[in-house]
């Protein structure tokens, strides 16, 4: 089969084969409507490519690719302000800006790839290695050189399709856990998960629900996203500039895109003190499960009204609600995302530098492109 594979690039939804959406059918951030999304409002400093593989003219893979220049990113977190932030900063503006990521840098999981079962897995790896060595080259033409190519967010049982010659050069690593919530086949609704946490997370559950009484949340159709959009940035960015390492940040118009071509599948809450929003979370529903996007909120009110808090025991309750199995709750603010029930999932990459002897010291380099992470794992429940 190998012989007769081959791969196509393509930059507009526009360009994609008809049956794409079969292979995108279970997840929803490889389906059109998604990638529609990164073609019209991704952040500024990345550049997507889709890819096809094919059998002559039968589509067997899918896959997604995002080129992130990190020089351009103003701020790589403001946080933290040490000796080894200076470092990750210098490292990543000179030898590490420029980064080929297969998969998807602004979710956790894996989104990089769907195959046909037709396709053997090592097949369709080794034809996304040639797709990335051909989306350098199209990016040198421009004058871009690629410092860093990373394979992103695979789970353990994916690991063995990567012992190929075509990565002896990648180093595989392991980033924050993914946090990921599984809802119990006995909880028929949001009470059944209240009398399921022990009585210290009972207690929690009670006082952030009642610091946050005199809040009124509310969910924004696509013209009140677009009326909102001012303040819908100002609480993101707030959020943002305060994590510990930022390689991108979303244009204004970000929210109300993925209202527009996601739908009812994009839900976007706003929280409101009287007239004024003070904060928002957004869920994406990708088939049993559902996944947490950006959020944003006021840091003056955050505190008060345990805001980020209530906004996970919101999302909680809803999935529930609504039936869904999964609540994908990525990898930052590991140990409170912990405290409502969230468990930790090791997910690993396979990266390589471009520069042949900084490759060969990869595995110390990383530990420096990797912000450290002291947290202690919850069990809220009985």
């Amino acid at each position: 089969m190998e012989t007769t594979l081959s791969f196509r690039l393509f930059t507009s939804t526009s360009e994609l084969p008809n049956d794409w959406d079969n292979l995108a059918s279970a997840n929803i951030f490889l389906s059109k409507s998604y990638l529609k999304i990164l073609e019209t409002a991704a952040p500024e400093n990345m550049t997507c490519h889709f890819i096809g593989i094919f059998q002559e003219e039968k589509l067997l893979g899918i896959a997604l690719s995002q080129f992130l220049d990190l020089s351009q990113v103003n701020s790589y977190g403001e946080r933290d302000n040490c000796a080894k932030t200076s470092i990750r900063k210098f490292i990543f503006k000179n030898f590490s800006s420029k980064v080929l990521i297969i998969g998807n840098n602004m979710f956790t999981g894996q989104n990089a790839l769907a195959f046909d079962p037709l396709l053997p897995y090592a097949n369709g790896l080794k034809l996304l290695k040639k797709a990335s060595i051909a989306i350098e080259k199209r990016l040198r033409e421009k004058g871009i050189s690629t410092h860093i190519t990373v394979f992103k967010d695979f789970e353990k049982e994916d690991i063995k399709h990567f012992k190929l010659p075509e990565f002896n050069e990648f180093y595989q690593f392991s980033t924050q856990p993914n946090m990921v919530f599984t809802i119990r086949e006995n909880w028929k609704d949001a009470a059944d998960y209240i009398n399921a946490l022990n009585k210290k997370y009972r207690d929690q559950y009670k006082r952030a629900r009642k610091k946050s009484e005199s809040l009124v949340k509310k969910k924004l159709s696509l013209v009140e996203i677009q009326e909102q959009e001012k303040t819908i940035y100002d609480l993101y960015y707030c959020v943002a500039k305060n994590a510990p390492f930022n390689t991108f940040y979303l244009p204004a118009h970000h929210f109300s895109s993925f209202k527009m071509h996601l739908k009812d599948n994009f839900l976007f809450y706003g929280y409101f003190e009287g007239e004024k929003m003070i904060g928002f979370n957004t869920l994406i529903k990708n088939g049993d499960a559902v996944d947490t996007y950006f959020l944003g909120y006021d840091e003056n009110r955050q505190k008060e009204k345990m805001l980020y808090l209530n906004m996970l025991y919101d999302m909680v309750c809803h999935s529930i609600n609504k039936g869904f199995k999964q609540i994908i709750f990525a990898r930052t603010a590991l140990e409170i995302k912990s405290s409502v029930g969230a468990i930790p999932e090791k997910m690993y990459g396979f990266i390589k530098h471009h520069n042949s002897f900084i490759n060969l010291f990869i595995s110390r380099i990383f530990g420096y492109l990797e912000p450290e992470l002291a947290w202690k794992e919850r069990n809220p429940f009985k």
